[in-house]
């Protein structure tokens, strides 16, 4: 993470979940000739790619290095699954996935042209790139909530989500205290009397039954049963209001302007991977994620993809229409509103028009390929 960074940008980039003892520290491109395609054509051809690894086309591919935010894991499988399947390549696209990690900010690295996509957490760093006059926007929404959640010990009277702000002890990360903690205590009545410092360390919740503590609600209640043998309360941010999407691809304005093809057929293609991932065969998904972050185990990858789907993380709301990547400018305006109500922002610094496109997403990319999976 780059520590010159404003403290809204920091919200995601942290690791989504440490088993107790496990601490970590938080956080040019080649193009080959474009090969333009009909859009139904290569829409069927992905669609081929998505249900087998596909040949690689006598063609030639398009290099793309597309970042991620943290070490591989389950919520970044739907990219995994594009290469793993062959779906980028049907597409015409050589992806490279460049991992973050510990000490590992690839943020920067888009406005320099250093990369031509980044997976971000949430619309608070896009909404920090428009204040500060980065050439950046959001092309796609891949998850339609945030995972961000507080967890609870159960039988504590911590079941309500509304009870929460009068827990004794709420634990929270720096990069929350300066963003959603701002808006629990303006929309929800929480208090800085209750704030601990939480440093990714599960210990200090588990030895305390009244606590509350912040996590990934795909990751940290794994740990947490893995660990204590019990299931934890886990109330979901993003059912409670905070409408932010979550694992944003950002592209630069000028690719958009410039290369629309190429953000087309990466975002119609990460869609599919997406659904493959989520319904499919993820088995060599997995096995690339498992090469690249030797850390995460097949159960544990396996458990927070039933955690994604049971809390639709990835498929819910618009998606379940318009397609996984699915956005609504009325909703992104709905958060910021929030936010500067919380007082993260204030009114009319943030140019919401420059915030996202939505010329290559909402066109239901994906749907067919999920109800031959059998998804719902």
């Amino acid at each position: 993470m780059d520590p010159a960074s404003p403290p809204h940008s920091r919200t995601h980039s942290r690791p989504p979940g440490l088993p107790l003892g496990r601490q970590r520290s938080l956080p040019s491109t080649r193009r080959a000739r474009v090969v333009r395609r009909p859009f139904a054509a290569m829409l069927t051809l992905w669609l081929v790619a998505a249900a087998s690894v596909a040949p690689v086309l006598a063609q030639a591919q398009d290099k793309v290095v597309f970042a991620t935010n943290w070490k591989a894991q389950a919520a970044h499988g739907g990219f995994y699954q594009a290469v793993a399947d062959g779906t980028y390549k049907a597409a015409g696209l050589d992806v490279t996935i460049q991992q973050g990690g510990p000490q590992v900010n690839n943020r920067p690295l888009l406005p320099a042209g250093k990369i031509d996509f980044l997976m971000t957490g949430n619309l608070l760093h896009t909404f920090d790139n428009v204040k500060n006059g980065l050439p950046v926007t959001v092309v796609a929404a891949m998850f339609q909530k945030d995972p961000q959640a507080l967890l609870a010990h159960p039988g504590q009277g911590h079941e309500r989500f509304e009870a929460l702000k009068n827990a004794p002890v709420v634990m929270v990360a720096k990069d929350g205290q300066f963003t959603w903690w701002q808006w629990l205590k303006v929309q929800h009545g929480f208090r800085d009397a209750q704030l601990k410092p939480y440093n990714y360390n599960l210990g200090p919740f588990l030895a305390n039954p009244k606590a509350v503590q912040q996590g990934y609600s795909v990751a940290e209640p794994i740990y947490v049963e893995n660990q204590a043998k019990f299931k934890p309360v886990v109330h979901l941010l993003a059912d409670h209001g905070f409408s932010t999407y979550s694992t944003v691809i950002e592209a630069r304005t000028d690719t958009v302007k410039n290369r629309p093809d190429l953000v087309q057929r990466f975002v119609d293609a990460s869609i599919l991977g997406w659904v493959n991932y989520l319904y499919g065969d993820r088995k060599a998904a997995n096995a690339l994620m498992r090469k690249d972050n030797p850390e995460m185990t097949e159960d544990e990858l396996e458990r927070s993809v039933a955690l994604l789907r049971a809390q639709g993380i990835v498929d819910s709301g618009e998606a379940l229409g318009k397609g996984i990547g699915a956005m609504d400018p009325a909703r992104i305006r709905d958060f910021h509103d929030k936010m500067v109500k919380a007082g993260l922002y204030k009114a009319g610094e943030v140019d919401l028009g420059k915030v996202a496109t939505f010329q290559f997403v909402n066109k239901g990319v994906g749907l067919e390929r999920k109800k031959a999976l059998g998804g719902r």
